[in-house]
């Protein structure tokens, strides 16, 4: 599951991990769940949504799982409260026995997954009778502009690029896919619900500097290009994506979330 390309933390906080934290935000109040709760956090990554839940849900615990030993290393720098525990592990065997917690949260991360069903089915495993499981995943095919309009721009000078679009390559993040999943994971009262968070540039260079980073599909597929090639994508979006009055570069990202209920005894397979 781990991947050096999700391994610093200062350049994902840079390049997403900024308007993941208002889409955290959105996805708790979303949930509306009673205090006192034990959350288990899988991908934690940085803590980002961690520290929403700590912030805003009033849990009794949060146990934040990631495969990265860069980002847990930042998590526990980052996340001090006495109430949160990071450590690595893996979203299709992690290591907490059946029932476990009361809420399941991964935020951004289950279509990186490999075997996504297997990975849901011990969401449920460790979730306690009547527990929610919920996650959301970024909208690579549409939603979330900054990353539609960088491989928009990459596929239009390089056809090639085309395959290695977020949109083409993660069927799962679409509404159907995920509900889909919940319910084939055994998991009740499945709803879905679309999180918009506006993502505000300073100016290019805010948007630009951050695919430099090397965190993720795009600034990976960046790196792989020659000086020029380089140079010609950002000229492309430069023209592509022009600043308000202010200088500043307006956009949206739409994230994709899902929740369930672990309403039975049945046996959850892994």
């Amino acid at each position: 599951m781990a991947s050096p390309v999700w391994a610093d933390g200062a350049a994902y906080e840079a390049y997403v991990g900024r308007w993941s934290r208002l889409v955290a935000a959105d996805f708790v109040r979303w949930l509306d769940l009673p205090g006192g709760s034990r959350w288990l956090d899988v991908g934690s990554g940085t803590g980002v949504l961690t520290s929403t839940v700590l912030a805003t849900a009033q849990p009794r615990q949060v146990i934040g799982v990631d495969p990265s030993e860069g980002f847990v290393t930042q998590a526990r720098t980052q996340v001090t409260d006495p109430r949160a525990a990071f450590t690595v592990g893996d979203a299709r065997m992690l290591p907490l026995p059946d029932g476990a917690v009361d809420v399941l949260v991964s935020g951004l991360v289950l279509n990186f997954v490999p075997e996504p069903a297997r990975a849901v089915a011990d969401f449920a495993r460790v979730a306690a009778i009547g527990g929610v499981v919920a996650a959301y995943v970024w909208d690579y095919a549409q939603g979330m502009e900054m990353m539609r309009h960088f491989w928009d721009a990459a596929s239009s000078l390089d056809p090639a690029a085309a395959a290695r679009d977020d949109g083409r390559r993660f069927s799962l993040c679409q509404p159907e896919a995920l509900r889909a999943l919940w319910r084939d994971g055994g998991l009740t009262d499945v709803s879905v619900e679309a999180i918009d968070v506006p993502t505000v540039f300073t100016d290019f260079a805010d948007y630009w500097t951050p695919f430099l980073g090397g965190q993720g599909s795009a600034p990976a597929y960046l790196a792989s290009l020659a000086e020029p090639e380089r140079v010609a994508l950002r000229e492309l979006l430069a023209v592509r994506l022009p600043p308000g009055p202010d200088g500043s570069i307006r956009l949206t990202a739409r994230a994709w979330a899902v929740r369930g209920t672990r309403a039975s005894t049945r046996r959850y397979s892994t």
